[in-house]
């Protein structure tokens, strides 16, 4: 199988750190695509993707499935290794949760921030801007991270007890909020430090 990304966005280090999770980088090919000139949005690509997004899972019988929770299921479930979504219908609905709530509170509001209202990736690409947005999204990624602060405060990760995909995406977002300039508040301690303990697992650390 091929993954369609380009290193260092978060939305790729999500798929990236779990493939490593579940101890399986090695099985599958790494195809770069040139976001910066435009490569996600040309018809080639958009043929295995319509969204034009990055990653991609591109499957041996050709079927391709885009979006991150999508293409960490599909891992999570055709690799061995600890479960990253859960086992018992409440773990996963509650891993699922935590997840949506990582994703839309945080890295897709730091997303929107950096997007609309700093030069994002500068104006051949960032060809539609409302400042407006970007900033109230701003403040949405700085009371979620004072959500999840909470959340840490009586569990050990941010689903319970067991290292997660809703762990993976907010670490993903906050790394995204570091390169978009989003203060991460001092005051929340609970949250930097499940962040240095997840930043050392073997998955991250290397």
């Amino acid at each position: 199988m091929k993954i369609y990304d380009i290193e260092g966005f978060p939305n790729p280090l999500r798929v990236r750190i779990a493939l490593a999770e579940k101890g399986a980088t090695n099985k599958v090919e790494f195809v770069p695509v040139d976001v910066m000139s435009g490569e996600n949005r040309s018809d080639a690509f958009k043929m295995k993707n319509p969204d034009a997004t990055v990653p991609v899972l591109e499957l041996d019988d050709g079927t391709c499935i885009a979006q991150c929770n999508a293409i960490t299921e599909y891992i999570d479930g055709v690799f061995d290794g600890p479960s990253l979504t859960g086992t018992t219908p409440k773990e996963r609905a509650l891993i699922a949760m935590m997840n949506l709530r990582a994703e839309n509170g945080l890295m897709n509001a730091v997303g929107a921030y950096f997007h609309h209202a700093t030069p994002g990736l500068g104006p051949d690409l960032e060809t539609w801007q409302c400042a407006e947005w970007g900033n109230k999204q701003k403040e949405v990624a700085g009371a979620t991270m004072a959500y999840l602060d909470s959340v840490l405060a009586d569990n050990e990760f941010l689903a319970g007890e067991n290292f997660s995909v809703a762990d993976i995406t907010a670490f993903a977002g906050l790394g995204f909020a570091d390169f978009a300039k989003v203060e991460i508040p001092e005051s929340l301690t609970n949250l930097h430090a499940w962040r240095a303990k997840v930043a050392a697992r073997p998955s991250i650390a290397g």
